[in-house]
C-alpha cells in the first residue's frame, strides 16, 4: 500500500515548486512593454541599405541610350515593376502552398508522460453490487507514447480545392496587373524619350538664342534712351523679344523635365549623367478609322476585364466552396500507436474509425448564403459593365485625342516651316540699321520657339498614340524576357518597336495603319520638265491631305491632260484614273477649265491642283476603300 501513495516531502517540493511557478508567472506579467522610439542611427542605416540596394546589379550606361534601351532598362530596373514582380511570384507561391491543403493529413507524435502519484482507484460490482475496497492501477506513474496517424475529412478536401482554384485565379491576377505594369512603362519611357530628345537637339540654339535676345533687350534700352528709335516702337519690339523668350523657356523647361522623368523609369541612380540617343522621326500612323473595331479589341485584351473575368470565378468557387460547408463531413482515419505501459497486455495495436459530423445550424443560413451570392454575382456584373463602360470611352477618346495631335503636329511642322524661312528671310535681308537687325534677332528667337513646339507637338503625338495602344491593351513584348540580359532585351524590344512603325502587330492595317500610298502618273504633257514639276506638285498636295506617295507599292493614280481650241480659248480637261494592280479602271473623276492660249506653265500646273482640289472627297474615298 505505501509503494501506491506518495510521501509527504514529495507533495511539499512539488507545491512549492507550483507556487514558484505561479510567483514568476505573475511577475512576468505584471510587467510593462514601454514603447521604444526608432533610433536615428537604425533610420541612417536603414536608408543607406535601401539606397545601396535600388541600384544594385545594375549595367552601367555606356553611351547615349536609345528608345529600345530605355525600355529595356525599364522593365529590368524599375521598382514599380520589380515590386509588381515579387507580388506575382508571391501569389504563384501561395499557389503551390494551397494545392498541399488537399492532401490527407499525416501526423506523427511522441511524448513522455509523468505524474506524482498512480491513477488507481475502486471498482464496484455491475451484478452483485459489491465495492472492491483494494485501489488498483493500471498506468504505471511514467510512460512512453509513439504514434502515427492517417486521417482525410472528405468535407475539408473539397473545400481546400476550390480554396486552391481561387488562389491560382489570384496568381492570374497579379499576371494581369504585372501586364498593366509593362504598357505603362511602354507608354511612360515613350513620352519621356521623345521629348528629352527635343529637348537636346534644340538646347544649344535656345542657349545661343536667349544670349542674342539679352543683347537685343540691351541695345534697345539704349537705343530707348538715346532716341534712336521712337519709344513706341522699342517698347513694342521689346514686349514682342520678352514673349517670345518668355515662352522658348516655358516649352524649354517643360521638354527638359522628360529627362529627369526618363531616368526616374530606367531606375538611373542619382548624379548619374547620361544623354538621349538621336533617332530619326519614324513616321506616326494615320489615326483609326473603324473605332467600333478598337473597342472590341479594348475589350478582349484590356488587363482590368480579363482581371474581372478571373473575379468572377473566384466567386463561382466562393459559392461552391460555402454550400460544401454546409454538406455533413464524413472523416477516415487509421493509425498505428505504442504505449510503454508495461501493465497493458498489448503495448502496441492499430486503430481506425469512420466518423460523420454535420451541423444541422448551419441549414438556417442556407437562403441568408443565396442572397448574398446572388448580390456578390450582381454587384461583380455592375463592376465589370461600369470598367468596360469606361474601357470604350477611353479608347474612343484615346483615338480623338490622337487624331488631334496628328492635326496639332502638322500645324507645328508647317508653322515651324514657316518661322525658320521667316528667320532665314529676315537674316538674310538685315541693314546696319538696328531696327532690322533687332527684328531678325526676333525672327529667330521665334524660329527657335517653333522649333519647340513643333518638337513639343511630336512627342505629344507620340503620347497620344502610345495612350491608344495602351488603351488597347495590347503587351509590348512577350512575357518570356525576364531571362535576357539588357542586350537581348534591347534587341527585342527594337525589333517590336520597328514591327509596329511597318503595322505588323496585331491591329489590322485597315483599322490603325497608315494611309495607302499612290503612285502617282502624268500624262499628256510633252515638256518632260513639266511633266517632272507636276508629277512633284500632285504628290505634295495629296501628301498634305494624308495620301503619301509610293511609286513602288502605291495604288495606280494617273492624271491624264486634253486640251482642244474653242473660240480664241483652249479647252483643258484633267481626267483622274485609279487602277488595280491589273491595270483596269477602279475609279474614274473629270474636271474641265478655260485657259487662255499659249498660257505660262504655271496656268497649267494651276489647272491641275484645282483638278485635284475639286476631287479631293473622292480621291480619300476611293482610296479608303482600297
Amino acid at each position: 500500500m505505501t509503494n501506491l501513495q506518495s510521501s509527504p516531502s514529495r507533495v511539499s517540493t512539488l507545491a512549492g515548486r507550483s507556487a514558484l511557478l505561479l510567483a514568476v508567472t505573475a511577475v512576468v506579467a505584471g510587467c510593462s512593454v514601454t514603447p521604444k522610439p526608432l533610433e536615428k542611427e537604425d533610420v541612417l542605416t536603414r536608408v543607406k541599405e535601401d539606397t545601396a540596394r535600388m541600384y544594385v546589379d545594375q549595367t552601367p550606361i555606356g553611351g547615349p541610350i536609345s528608345m529600345e534601351e530605355a525600355v529595356a532598362r525599364a522593365l529590368r530596373y524599375n521598382l514599380d515593376y520589380r515590386l509588381k514582380r515579387m507580388e506575382s511570384a508571391l501569389a504563384q507561391g501561395l499557389t503551390n502552398y494551397a494545392s498541399y491543403d488537399m492532401l490527407p493529413q499525416v501526423l506523427a507524435s511522441a511524448g513522455y508522460q509523468d505524474r506524482n502519484n498512480f491513477s488507481g482507484g475502486t471498482s464496484i460490482g455491475l451484478l452483485d453490487g459489491v465495492e472492491s475496497t483494494n485501489p488498483t492501477s493500471s498506468d504505471e506513474r511514467s510512460r512512453n507514447l509513439r504514434g502515427i496517424t492517417f486521417s482525410w475529412n472528405a468535407l475539408d478536401f473539397g473545400v481546400s480545392y476550390y480554396r486552391a482554384k481561387q488562389q491560382g485565379d489570384q496568381f492570374l491576377i497579379a499576371e494581369e496587373r504585372r501586364r498593366k505594369v509593362v504598357q505603362n512603362l511602354l507608354q511612360d519611357v515613350r513620352a519621356a524619350y521623345w521629348r528629352a530628345l527635343g529637348a537636346q537637339r534644340l538646347t544649344a540654339q535656345a542657349d545661343e538664342i536667349l544670349e542674342r535676345a539679352q543683347q537685343a533687350l540691351s541695345r534697345s534700352r539704349e537705343a530707348e534712351t538715346q532716341r534712336v528709335i521712337p519709344p513706341g516702337v522699342a517698347l513694342a519690339y521689346q514686349r514682342a523679344l520678352l514673349d517670345a523668350t518668355s515662352l522658348l523657356n516655358q516649352r524649354r523647361q517643360d521638354l527638359e523635365f522628360a529627362k529627369r522623368e526618363l531616368a526616374a523609369l530606367m531606375n538611373v541612380p542619382p548624379g548619374v549623367a547620361f544623354t538621349v540617343a538621336e533617332a530619326q522621326e519614324p513616321v506616326l500612323p494615320a489615326a483609326p478609322r473603324d473605332v467600333a473595331k478598337l473597342e472590341e479589341m479594348a475589350l478582349l485584351q484590356r488587363p482590368e476585364l480579363r482581371e474581372e473575368d478571373l473575379r468572377k470565378r473566384i466567386t463561382a468557387a466562393e459559392a461552391r466552396k460555402q454550400v460544401l460547408g454546409m454538406l455533413p463531413g464524413i472523416s477516415f482515419n487509421f493509425g498505428r500507436q505504442y504505449d510503454s505501459n508495461r501493465f497493458l497486455f498489448n503495448n502496441s495495436w492499430s486503430e481506425g474509425g469512420v466518423n460523420i459530423a454535420w451541423n444541422l445550424m448551419r441549414l438556417a443560413a442556407l437562403p441568408a448564403m443565396r442572397d448574398a451570392q446572388k448580390y456578390q454575382e450582381q454587384t461583380d456584373e455592375a463592376r465589370r459593365m461600369a470598367l468596360s463602360m469606361a474601357i470604350l470611352t477611353q479608347t474612343r477618346i484615346s483615338a480623338e485625342r490622337y487624331r488631334m495631335a496628328l492635326e496639332d503636329f502638322k500645324l507645328a511642322d508647317q508653322a515651324s516651316q514657316v518661322d525658320k524661312r521667316l528667320a532665314d528671310f529676315t537674316r538674310a535681308s538685315v541693314t546696319a540699321k538696328l531696327d532690322s537687325e533687332l527684328e531678325a534677332i526676333r525672327t529667330q528667337a521665334r524660329s527657335v520657339l517653333g522649333a519647340y513646339q513643333r518638337a513639343n507637338a511630336y512627342a505629344n503625338a507620340h503620347i497620344a498614340f502610345g495612350r491608344l495602344y495602351n488603351t488597347l491593351g495590347f503587351d509590348p513584348i512577350a512575357d518570356d524576357f525576364e531571362g535576357n540580359d539588357l542586350a537581348q532585351l534591347t534587341q527585342r524590344v527594337r525589333d517590336h518597336l520597328q514591327a509596329t512603325e511597318k503595322d505588323a502587330f496585331s491591329m489590322s492595317s485597315n483599322l490603325f495603319g497608315r494611309a495607302p500610298g499612290v503612285a502617282v502618273q502624268v500624262t499628256g504633257i510633252s515638256d518632260p520638265v513639266q511633266k517632272v514639276r507636276m508629277t512633284a506638285l500632285a504628290k505634295d498636295l495629296l501628301a498634305r491631305h494624308d495620301i503619301p506617295a509610293d511609286d513602288q507599292g502605291g495604288i495606280p493614280l494617273e492624271l491624264s491632260f486634253e486640251s482642244g481650241d474653242r473660240l480664241g480659248l483652249e479647252r483643258a480637261a484633267w481626267t483622274l484614273r485609279v487602277r488595280d494592280t491589273a491595270g483596269a479602271v477602279r475609279q474614274e473623276a473629270r474636271f474641265a477649265t478655260t485657259i487662255p492660249q499659249n498660257a505660262r506653265r504655271s496656268v497649267y500646273e494651276s489647272s491641275l491642283v484645282a483638278a485635284l482640289n475639286a476631287n479631293l472627297g473622292d480621291l480619300k474615298n476611293w482610296f479608303e476603300n482600297e
